[in-house]
């Protein structure tokens, strides 16, 4: 918990706070692209770069994008606009379009009132912690003493259509011959940026798609929706006699699915279909999947079956992705949705994994039912408690005395994992065992002691 603690902007996706309450206040805003700006401008001293910006539907995501936009003019940065797409568009665009550096306006799966900034460097990649924390002094510094211009005043950016484009092209260059004639789907889109390319991705690779939540306005994106409440795509598949059903998060780096039995297919079950079907390929490199500690006991005991290891990291891609180039892993993810296949994309794409179990499940001829029946999952409960403060767990003793009953109690047969959201004022309770009644008594013991001691 000491290094989330030592963090005063970037949590572990990027700044994400309530829009127009600091941190992403106009000044901390326009502060942010003048230290992106200064950054990329003493990386390659004499140079002009330009930096890739993509938004998702929020209500606020165009005056964030302009004022942010603005900062980096002010430092001679060129800054293009590919206007509404999902977060690994912006990813693979600056890589593919030689963007020294692409920044994306979201806040995912939080509700419409949340906003944030992520940041991708020229390969691709997010910045790495470090990179972060050294702009954070920078940014702060700035902050202190820069005027910010009022968004109001500020004119709207110019979206080029073109990136949409190239985009979705990108998708379907990595599954070259999916045609979805055979399968009827549902799509749920979350009134979020899949909403911006979904409609032509799928009317591109024909089949009976329908598209659920695709007219955002402003304030309805992850309402009542996407990869955060999946038991909706389920319902949907059952009433309009789908295959199976697909849905998003608000900026479309996630995707978490639906059978025909109105069945949610998580993270975990996505990482054991594509696991084996790379394996069976000749592609899983040293058969390993990296996944997190989130992720259930029964997807580590399905995969060992098959022959394949299962290394956890610490929740957020980045540190999934970090284990994998470690360890020359082809795949890695996480049970909210998250998917990384670096042999395709440097980072987590919800449509992308949506196009590759879809092509499993065309060539298999097996539906994801199928394809998941031996997957056994230990029961498990999370519990999130809101708090005030994010201090050390271990420096509590009514908390740590709770952590340390259940892990004595439990052994060998559940986990306990507690942890702070790198991305909320959230404490996270989640504990996994064959005792489903063991389960709860313990995880609601510790919720109760840690809103005891740091609950609002």
């Amino acid at each position: 918990m000491t290094g989330a603690n030592a963090r005063k902007l970037f949590g572990t996706d990027g700044i994400r706070a309530v829009a127009g309450e600091y941190p992403l206040d106009a000044t901390t805003i326009y502060a942010c692209g003048l230290a992106l700006g200064h950054s990329l401008r003493n990386f390659v001293p004499g140079s002009f770069p330009k930096v890739l910006l993509g938004r998702d539907t929020r209500e606020s995501s165009s005056w964030i994008a302009a004022t942010l936009a603005e900062g980096l003019s002010e430092t001679g940065v060129r800054v293009e606009s590919a206007g509404v797409v999902p977060t690994p568009a912006v990813a693979c665009l600056a890589r593919t379009h030689g963007f020294q550096a692409g920044v994306v306006i979201s806040a995912s799966h939080n509700p419409w009132q949340d906003n944030g900034i992520k940041l991708f460097g020229a390969e691709g990649f997010k910045l790495a912690d470090a990179v972060e924390l050294a702009m954070e002094d920078e940014i702060l510094r700035h902050a202190s003493r820069a005027a910010a211009p009022d968004p109001a005043t500020l004119p709207p950016m110019v979206n080029n259509a073109t990136f949409q484009a190239d985009y979705i092209q990108f998708l379907l260059d990595c599954v070259p011959g999916l045609r979805l004639k055979s399968l009827r789907i549902v799509a749920d889109c979350a009134n979020g940026a899949a909403a911006a390319v979904a409609p032509e991705l799928f009317r591109r690779l024909g089949g009976d798609v329908i598209l659920k939540n695709i007219k955002p306005d402003g304030r309805n994106i992850n309402l009542n929706c996407g990869a955060l409440h999946p038991a909706y795509v389920a319902a949907e598949v059952m009433v309009c006699g789908a295959d199976l059903g697909l849905t998003f998060d608000g900026d479309a780096d996630r995707c978490m699915m639906a059978g025909s039995h109105n069945n949610v297919i998580n993270g975990d079950a996505i990482l054991l279909m594509v696991a084996r079907d790379l394996k069976l390929r000749g592609l899983l490199t040293g058969d390993l999947v990296v996944a997190t500690t989130m992720s259930n006991m029964g997807l580590e005991a399905a995969l060992r079956r098959s022959g394949i290891r299962m290394l956890r990291a610490p929740v957020g891609d980045r540190y999934v992705l970090e284990e994998m180039q470690k360890n020359n892993a082809a795949l890695g993810g996480e049970q909210s949705g998250h998917i990384l296949l670096p042999h395709l994309a440097t980072t987590g794409d919800g449509l992308l994994t949506a196009l590759v179990v879809l092509d499993l499940v065309a060539r298999t001829g097996k539906s994801i039912e199928e394809l998941t029946e031996d997957l056994k999952v230990f029961p498990q409960v999370i519990l999130n408690v809101k708090v005030r403060e994010k201090k050390p767990l271990n420096e509590i003793p009514a908390v740590a005395a709770a952590i340390r009953a259940a892990e004595e109690e439990l052994k060998d047969t559940g986990r306990v994992v507690i942890r702070y959201s790198g991305t909320e004022p959230l404490a996270r309770v989640m504990i996994e065992a064959e005792s489903e009644e063991a389960m709860r008594r313990h995880a609601n013991a510790i919720a109760g002691a840690i809103r005891a001691e740091l609950g609002v």
